[in-house]
């Protein structure tokens, strides 16, 4: 990587502030934590984190402090900047954005370089909370969660990735991302592609309704990877024609599931769903019945024949 790439990929705009700290002690790099996921998946720590609900408290141990102060790279003068972070940015398509910052918990870890030189963290973070909106609230009334920050923190450690609420409160949200993971990716051409999707499908979590906690965790991990799938970011390794063991199996499983759904019910269905999300507390039978007018087995039954038919 050479240090033009680096710092073109860095300061990207005036709204992500950049943290870096160089791992002093090798050991640092391996916090406690055992997350024994599949390296194909971007999980959430259970329980499965939900807009407006602060999960802190369950989330894997952060990295042990630095033994001295990390040091702070402001992209903008930092003024009375307050928890409230209510000066938000907007993007060229007129999105309101949130706060966006930057964590590098150790600079010189493989997957650090890589990230920094595969892409502009500013602008895969802008747009794809771009995306987010046109997918899930292109149509008034809907309205995404009030996402006032968002946090991306690069460490080692085991899985791939997950979301969270901060410390703070629900409104600000911290996306944990495993270097370890971003070092592993391959071939190299695949690199930007996989942290674009991953980036998207976390960011998706800061933006989804859950049916007042109560939508099953499968459906809001299907709604992550079919965001993905409509910008055109699913991995190589993702199959439209395995038949997942239950509609909310989660991720792609249930993400081409609810491509059927978008397909026979008409666009926008899913953008619907989600708007139902928001307004009511999820009750299955009754949500899907007036969703699309059956009740969800039945149409999963469908979709199963559909792809034992090869359509």
């Amino acid at each position: 990587m050479s240090p033009f790439n680096a710092a073109n990929n860095l300061f990207g705009t005036e709204t992500l502030r950049i943290h870096l700290r160089v791992s002093q002690n090798k050991e640092e790099t391996n916090p406690p934590l055992s997350m024994s996921l599949p390296p194909a998946t971007t999980p959430v720590p259970q329980p499965i984190f939900m807009p407006g609900m602060s999960h802190a408290a369950e989330s894997p141990a952060p990295a042990p402090a630095p033994t001295s102060a990390p040091s702070a790279i402001p992209t903008q003068p930092q003024g009375d900047e307050t928890p409230s972070d209510k000066n938000q940015d907007t993007s060229s398509s007129g999105t309101s954005l949130p706060r966006l910052r930057l964590h590098v918990q150790d600079i010189a870890h493989p997957g650090s370089s890589i990230f920094l030189s595969s892409v502009n963290a500013a602008t895969v973070l802008s747009s794809s909370i771009e995306s987010i909106h046109k997918q899930l609230y292109s149509q008034a009334p809907s309205s995404p969660p009030p996402t006032r920050s968002v946090t991306l923190i690069l460490r080692d450690m085991d899985g791939v990735a997950y979301t969270t609420g901060s410390d703070l409160d629900s409104d600000h949200k911290e996306i944990h991302f495993s270097l370890r993971y971003i070092s592993s990716i391959a071939p190299s051409s695949r690199q930007s592609a996989e942290i674009n999707g991953v980036l998207l499908h976390e960011l998706v979590h800061c933006y989804q309704w859950n049916g007042q906690g109560r939508a099953p965790g499968g459906l809001i991990e299907g709604v992550a990877d079919w965001v993905r799938l409509q910008c055109d970011l699913a991995p190589p390794h993702w199959s439209r024609e395995q038949i997942p063991a239950k509609w909310d199996v989660g991720y792609q499983g249930t993400a081409y599931f609810l491509e059927y759904l978008e397909d026979r019910f008409g666009k926008g269905t899913i953008r619907r769903m989600n708007e139902k999300l928001r307004n009511e507390r999820y009750e299955e039978k009754a949500f899907w019945t007036e969703l699309v007018g059956g009740p969800i087995e039945q149409l999963f039954e469908d979709y199963k024949k559909t792809l034992l038919k090869g359509e």
